[in-house]
């Protein structure tokens, strides 16, 4: 027994649990297992490696690797002699989840924010408004009461994610370090 096979059971347990979780990134369990496959090789693939590796047609390996490329789970690297993009996943899944934290945050932070402050601007006008009845005028307080302290949520959620992105976030909660390898 070479322990071959007790190898790849090992990383199949693994890509398996990392592709059924995927659905937290917001991507199919075919990503996940790409990004799993990626993960334990020992350098970058082109298309074509993975295409072979899982037996996804090259059309859906591409949408999955831009999708990965996208959530900055994997990255194109070059390689002297290679004319084929080569793809290789981010090891630092402290990083990873920074990434994908402050991209999906980001953009969720922005949408509500726009939607509140354009919803607070019409409001106010209907309170000014000397046409709009006063039961009216007394919801319109009421949810721009709820508006400006969801704002204020909002403007904290922003500042835990710029938490995340200088890496402050590590001060309070620190990274568990690897003592065999002195990596964190």
């Amino acid at each position: 027994m070479n322990g071959e096979k007790e190898l790849e059971i090992a990383r199949e347990r693994v890509i398996d649990a990392i592709s059924k979780n995927m659905n937290l990134y917001g991507v199919t369990e075919s990503i996940g297992r790409l990004y799993g496959a990626l993960y334990f090789q020992e350098g970058p693939l082109t298309l074509d490696e993975m295409k072979e590796e899982l037996g996804m047609s090259k059309t859906s390996m591409s949408t999955s690797v831009r999708s990965l490329l996208e959530l900055k789970m994997v990255g194109k690297v070059w390689k002297k002699g290679v004319r084929k993009d080569l793809y290789l996943a981010e090891p630092d899944w402290y990083q990873t989840f920074i990434d994908f934290f402050t991209i999906k945050w980001r953009t969720g932070i922005s949408l509500n924010i726009t939607a509140m402050q354009k919803s607070l601007l019409e409001l106010e006008a209907l309170l000014e408004d000397n046409n709009v009845d006063i039961h009216v005028k007394k919801q319109v307080i009421i949810d721009i009461e709820k508006l400006t302290s969801a704002l204020e949520y909002y403007e904290w959620l922003n500042r835990l994610v710029d938490s995340f992105e200088s890496k402050e976030i590590f001060d309070y909660i620190p990274k568990i370090t690897d003592k065999k390898t002195k990596k964190s």
